[in-house]
């Protein structure tokens, strides 16, 4: 039978910590990039200018047709290079931890425009007619009445949203970059001890988790009571 040998974990806690704080790093950044470029896919999606709305329909699909691996290993290969090339940067910069965020952020983009799109949509047609009304022009009535309906109503589907990104940086060990997952592999790999390592970082993911998505179930009784 396996006999569990929790004692590695103690001496790792600051090496996962460093890991940690890449996950949250590349979590926050992608939200952050995702909400603001997803906001102006869906309006662009939502234009009545059919070349604008095609482009955001092609970037949405495209991004959502394709594994997110894939996409960090494309970013993962092209970003270091035309970095060096743009900023005469060294021949060989370790570029992983950015072109991890541009990957993640130019991704989750395209979800939360999905999000967002049917965000605005589910604000009464009426709304934007008062709007007129009242003398605004367009991105006035949005960004003064539609936009702050939209993102009252999107709240909680816009916080799953980031609680699924948390899990997915993980993938970065594509590009060989310690996130917490990532170090907690190794710490494992390197005291032979990688059983207890994994259920430990699990562990971890779940309390974070869990909790981020108790804290979605209050938003949601908050603002859609039964």
């Amino acid at each position: 039978m396996y006999e569990f040998d929790w004692s590695s974990i103690p001496g790792a806690l600051p090496f996962l910590w460093d890991g940690m704080k890449i996950s949250l790093e590349i979590t926050a950044l992608a939200v952050v990039i995702g909400i603001v470029w997803g906001t102006l896919l869906a309006m662009m999606r939502l234009s009545p200018i059919k070349a604008v709305s095609l482009f955001a329909a092609g970037y949405v699909n495209l991004f959502r047709a394709v594994p997110l691996v894939m996409v960090l290993l494309w970013f993962f290969l092209i970003v270091p290079k035309a970095l060096e090339q743009l900023f005469g940067l060294p021949s060989g910069t370790d570029m992983r931890l950015t072109s991890a965020m541009i990957g993640f952020a130019l991704f989750e983009a395209a979800y939360y425009s999905e999000i967002i799109r049917a965000g605005i949509q589910s604000v009464p047609k009426g709304q934007i007619g008062a709007s007129y009304a009242l003398g605004m022009t367009y991105s006035q009535a949005m960004r003064l009445v539609i936009l702050p309906q939209a993102f009252r109503n999107m709240v909680p589907l816009l916080l799953t949203q980031g609680i699924i990104l948390f899990q997915d940086t993980s993938l970065v060990y594509v590009s060989a970059l310690a996130d917490f997952f990532g170090a907690a592999y190794k710490v494992g790999d390197r005291d032979g001890r990688l059983v207890e390592m994994l259920l430990f970082a699990g562990l971890i993911y779940f309390v974070i988790c869990f909790s981020a998505s108790q804290l979605v179930k209050r938003l949601q009784k908050k603002y859609h009571p039964a």
